[in-house]
């Protein structure tokens, strides 16, 4: 077990890239683990060792950054009904929910990235969950995550932490946050290289980076671009 050891979600998207940055400040060995469940969007998996890569580059970021781990999770964007994993328009739903909602899809990333972290030794996850500016997931709550690491500390019977760095952070914030890292270097590459457009337009080029700059993903992101940039 290191206790100065963090295992990343890296979705390729701007949060879990500032979330990485994050981590890589602050413990000695940072490695990532991704999942591919059939999303719409799937492009953002391309960009994950792009990122990488150029974190890696970085203050003394090469050194602490360990390896990278992809897990298949077809089935869950098998039998996910939504607008992430079809070829549908994005809309609000009776709950309130956007139909791009993925029922348990961050149950299973940290019940996945909690296995792995058992069998490397790792005592932290890292994910970019946030409740502040989001579209109301539950499973992106502060409660949703503190029931998580007691029932995983308690079925692997491992001391296992969840940190979420933006869970109380808004969009702005989050930029302001990557300045702080890494300054205009980070911010460079969170705009040219991370990706969260839900429909994948990586052909449309923003100030605060690629996408269709309609869906909901892409305007949270403009949203706090613009109001970082004040």
């Amino acid at each position: 077990m290191n206790e100065r050891s963090a295992l990343v979600l890296l979705s390729g998207g701007q949060d879990s890239t500032v979330c990485l940055a994050w981590a890589l400040e602050r413990y000695d060995h940072v490695e990532t683990v991704g999942f591919h469940y059939g999303q719409r969007h799937e492009i953002e998996l391309a960009q994950r060792g792009v990122i990488r890569e150029a974190l890696a580059k970085l203050r003394n970021w090469g050194p602490r950054l360990g390896p990278d781990t992809m897990i298949a999770l077809t089935e869950l964007g098998r039998i996910s009904e939504t607008a992430l994993t079809r070829d549908r328009a994005v809309a609000y739903e009776k709950s309130g929910l956007p139909n791009t909602f993925v029922p348990g899809r961050n149950l299973l990333f940290l019940t996945y990235a909690a296995a792995v972290a058992y069998r490397r030794g790792i005592t932290t996850l890292v994910g970019g969950m946030c409740e502040t500016d989001y579209s109301g997931y539950p499973d992106c709550r502060q409660t949703t995550m503190t029931a998580m690491r007691e029932a995983l500390s308690l079925g692997l019977d491992y001391p296992l932490e969840i940190e979420t760095p933006l869970m109380h952070v808004d969009k702005a914030g989050t930029w302001a946050m990557a300045e702080e890292l890494g300054g205009t270097a980070l911010i460079d590459i969170v705009i040219e290289h991370s990706h969260t457009c839900y429909v994948g337009n990586r052909s449309q080029r923003h100030p605060w980076g690629y996408g269709c700059g309609t869906c909901p993903a892409c305007e949270l992101r403009a949203k706090g671009y613009a109001h970082w940039r004040g």
